[in-house]
């Protein structure tokens, strides 16, 4: 089972003020246990018992399970256009060479930024380094973090997030 090498609790020690909401703690933890069963089918190809067991020893409440199940299906339903566009992008890098972490942390933050039109893109990728300090080695978020740069930067399909991005960059 992949655990994380961090506390639950933020790098900081807080929760970011009153702006911290169940709705983005439930979030960051279906994102962990989205991360853990896409994983998991990597090593396995495809569901089985491992997946009633998982779900039986991870118990969570039914918007953190529905949540890491929305983002786990659309991964795998789009997973040949997430890698091929992270393949793109990733330099030097063939996606079945990665970190099993690392690559299925990017086929999430793209799949989210692609697809999840509900979810902005600041809180994709800050979410997905995040989860690439917590499971991955010391470089996972630098290298998360500059290929979900680029594809954000350069897909004309998130221009609208991209300037969503900008403009909340530009307030703070």
């Amino acid at each position: 089972m992949l655990k994380s090498r961090e506390p639950e609790e933020p790098r900081n020690g807080r929760r970011e003020g009153p702006r911290f909401s169940l709705v983005m703690g439930s979030r960051h933890h279906a994102r962990e246990r989205a991360l853990q069963i896409l994983f998991q089918y990597d090593i396995h190809g495809k569901p089985g018992l491992w997946l009633d067991v998982y779900w039986k020893e991870n118990e969570v409440t039914d918007e953190v399970k529905a949540f890491a199940e929305r983002l786990v299906a659309g991964v795998l339903d789009q997973k040949k256009e997430l890698d091929a566009l992270i393949g793109k992008y990733a330099t030097n890098w063939k996606v079945s060479r990665m970190p099993i972490v690392d690559r299925n942390i990017l086929r999430a933050g793209v799949y989210e930024l692609l697809w999840m039109d509900d979810v902005p893109a600041k809180v994709t990728v800050n979410e997905a380094i995040e989860l690439a300090k917590s499971f991955g080695d010391e470089d996972a978020s630098k290298f998360v973090n500059g290929i979900l740069d680029q594809v954000l930067g350069n897909e004309l399909t998130l221009a609208a997030k991209r300037r969503e991005a900008l403009d909340v960059k530009g307030k703070g």
